[in-house]
């Protein structure tokens, strides 16, 4: 599969006015698509963000440390809004599971909350993980979720779905990503969601003890990957 490279996106043109972000844990956005997304809103996309956890069973608590079990959830939280406010995401939904009990949560439960805000939002465009290629066990129970839901829609009025997949092996099992999307011209927005992220991810965390430098940003952070998912229409 040949990847789609995307140096000049124009939102408008793609038609993606209404995007929907489904992920488990605050920080999700920061890596996944924050880039993407500042794109698209610059285009005058809105874009809606499903948060399904608080990460308050997240083993980081700051470097030096400055949050501990209690206070984490209430810091994600504030974390969480400082990074949707860098991206300049206009809807935040915080939908209240527990951090890494997605695989354990009631399916019918997680899928009609998912299939709620489908109806209310008719994105065009929904981002989440692809499942089994997303190394944490919420990442893929999410993204399984997501695609059991969007599978309930008839085809013909199912939103297009971008997945993001990072596992050792992702490349050998599902190709190479089809859309590839530039967003260096973004990175002052993705490094700020990044940084808003502060209990999680210093820059003592992303790179030892050094700040990187904007040529190390740009190589490392310049490009987000999405696997378009192709449902099986033979069983439709």
């Amino acid at each position: 599969m040949k990847a789609e490279v995307h140096t000049t996106m124009n939102t408008k043109q793609a038609g993606h006015q209404r995007i929907l972000v489904v992920l488990p844990h605050p920080d999700d956005e920061s890596f996944v698509a924050s880039g993407t997304l500042a794109k698209y809103i610059e285009g005058g996309a809105i874009v809606t963000f499903a948060c399904l956890t608080l990460g308050e069973m997240g083993r980081n608590m700051g470097i030096p440390p400055f949050a501990n079990r209690v206070t984490l959830p209430a810091i994600r939280k504030l974390e969480l809004e400082a990074s949707c406010k860098a991206i300049g995401i206009q809807d935040l939904r915080m939908l209240g599971f527990h951090d890494k009990m997605i695989e354990f949560e009631d399916k019918e439960l997680l899928d009609s909350q998912i299939m709620a805000l489908v109806k209310e939002l008719n994105p065009s465009l929904v981002i989440t993980f692809y499942p089994g290629y997303s190394v944490h066990p919420d990442h893929d129970a999410t993204g399984a979720a997501v695609i059991r839901t969007i599978g309930k829609i008839p085809s013909a009025e199912r939103p297009l779905m971008y997945c993001s997949a990072f596992a050792s092996n992702h490349e050998q099992m599902i190709g190479k990503a089809d859309v590839t999307v530039d967003v260096t011209a973004f990175l002052d927005k993705k490094m700020a969601s990044i940084q808003a992220h502060r209990s999680q991810f210093q820059a003592a965390e992303l790179v030892g003890n050094r700040e990187l430098s904007d040529e190390e940003i740009r190589m490392r952070f310049g490009t987000e990957q999405f696997w378009t998912y192709r449902f099986d229409e033979s069983h439709e």
